[in-house]
């Protein structure tokens, strides 16, 4: 039975998960435009998509867990998982900018004093940009695949302060991001107990990349 799946994972293009992860995208843009927002549409818009990059984040975090757990392979898809997190999290942070702050930089500078839980996700959106960055072949044989694969360990870093991000920003320790933060814990506890085997499995890391 796992051996199907895989198969079938396998034979799923990676355009069909760029296409799926943009149908959240196409959705608010057809809400925004049908008028099928809350009553603050800005805040609705930001945080729609900083919710999407979360929910992206997370899933790429649960890739290598769930192969050592289960034996299930979404390695091909990891990359297009972690670049439509950043993308969502770059339009995010962007609306906020644009919608919110109106481009006002000074404006901005005082809101994060004020409200010191954007300096969570502005750390976030800094520790994505050189992973998206390096998301490519050559990166990886300019860096070299120790040195590669020790810059995307700081995807680990990310997905707490996201969560720090979500909770803080609610100023309440709410369920729904507080349970995403338990969830992350976990996974990240799981890829320090679960051992991937020995040569094989550093083989599956480098071919990720193909």
């Amino acid at each position: 039975m796992k051996r199907r799946f895989n198969d079938l994972l396998r034979r799923l293009p990676v355009w069909a998960v760029w296409l799926a992860g943009l149908l959240p995208l196409a959705l608010l843009i057809f809400d925004t435009f049908a008028g099928n927002l809350g009553i603050d549409p800005v805040r609705d818009i930001e945080w729609r998509l900083g919710k999407t990059a979360f929910y992206f984040l997370i899933g790429g975090l649960a890739v290598t867990p769930l192969l050592r757990i289960t034996g299930i392979s979404l390695m091909k898809f990891r990359r297009a998982i972690g670049l439509l997190c950043f993308t969502y999290a770059v339009l995010h942070v962007s609306s906020w900018i644009s919608m919110e702050m109106g481009f006002l930089w000074s404006q901005m500078a005082k809101d994060v004093v004020k409200r010191p839980y954007l300096i969570f996700g502005m750390l976030s959106l800094l520790i994505l940009i050189p992973l998206a960055v390096t998301s490519n072949n050559l990166s990886i044989r300019r860096m070299g695949g120790q040195s590669w694969r020790n810059l995307h360990k700081l995807v680990y870093l990310a997905g707490p302060l996201v969560a720090l991000h979500w909770i803080w920003a609610l100023k309440v320790f709410p369920v729904t991001p507080g349970f995403w933060l338990l969830v992350i814990l976990l996974l990240l506890g799981a890829r320090l107990a679960i051992r991937r085997p020995l040569g094989r499995g550093r083989a599956k890391g480098l071919k990720i990349t193909n």
